[in-house]
């Protein structure tokens, strides 16, 4: 069933590629007027040309206070504050194990994925209240499963899931929902940027050190290449039930692995420890 709002107006963050953009393409189909943002004109042309003139790429850096203003300002002048949704898309992928992981890419990680996303959302809150909009927060299976070797990217999703729950009870008394979408493994060029960053960091770390956890890096190495990936356009899907549903879900669980990873997360501490301990033994032999 779908809510009967004839506002059908929504910004999407991090619609350059992957999930944003399938959100962007998908929802511009379905006859929402759509602002996409991305951080570079040519993500932006390339966008355009693959949707209609609702469509209206917007450059929006979540951790750039001015940018969020700057998207604030258009969206308020060209709609009337006439806003429904916020698609807090943005972020990036960051792994690897926390002794080798540089102070300042923890900090890059939680500025954009978790602070970004709480920033562009204080600043849009005003407008959505007005229409009863909607919030959904992109997660992932890391927002209920940390797994050995991404400690800074499970913490910033861990508290995308966190900042969901607590949104979703600060604003339900102004008829609003706060909903997360938690896809898995999904195709995207994050996983070419996140080994590209992982290359890359590997050549400052002492071999003594890689040594250490040769084990654990033949388990992640391994486990990349046998993870499917789902096509961004499920995600898609799941983001426009979120928006269109009468009585929203709190969490939307997207993708075989994702839904296998909140089970598994559920299982006391020590048995968990115990099957990915094994696990990497196994793998990383």
């Amino acid at each position: 069933m779908e809510n009967s709002t004839n506002n059908r107006t929504i910004v999407i963050t991090g619609s350059s590629t992957g999930i944003g953009k399938a959100c962007a393409l998908h929802l511009d189909k379905l006859g929402y007027k759509i602002y996409a943002g991305v951080r570079k004109k040519t993500d932006g042309d390339r966008l355009r040309e693959e949707a209609s003139d609702r469509l209206v790429p917007i450059i929006l850096d979540v951790t750039d206070t001015d940018s969020i203003a700057a998207t604030v300002n258009i969206i308020e002048r060209e709609t009337g504050g006439n806003l429904f949704g916020l698609i807090n898309n943005a972020g990036i992928g960051r792994s690897g194990v926390l002794e080798v992981t540089p102070v300042g890419e923890i900090r890059n990680v939680m500025d954009v994925n978790v602070i970004g996303l709480m920033a562009m959302t204080k600043a849009v809150i005003p407008m959505l209240r007005k229409n009863k909009g909607r919030i959904i927060n992109i997660g992932s299976t890391s927002s209920f499963l940390a797994s050995p070797g991404a400690s800074a990217y499970a913490a910033s999703k861990f508290a995308v899931r966190a900042v969901t729950d607590s949104l979703r009870l600060e604003l339900k008394p102004f008829g609003m929902s706060v909903i997360l979408v938690a896809p898995g493994a999904v195709e995207s060029e994050i996983w070419e940027k996140g080994t590209a960053y992982k290359n890359e960091m590997r050549k400052s770390v002492k071999p003594e050190i890689a040594q250490l956890y040769a084990t654990l890096i033949k388990f992640g190495e391994k486990l990349i290449k046998e993870i499917k990936k789902i096509p961004a356009e499920e995600v898609a899907i799941s983001v426009a039930q979120a928006l269109t549903s009468i009585k929203p879900k709190p969490y939307y669980i997207v993708g075989k692995d994702a839904k296998a990873g909140v089970k598994v997360a559920r299982l006391p501490k020590s048995l968990l420890d115990w099957i990915f301990l094994k696990r990497i033994q196994k793998l990383g032999k």
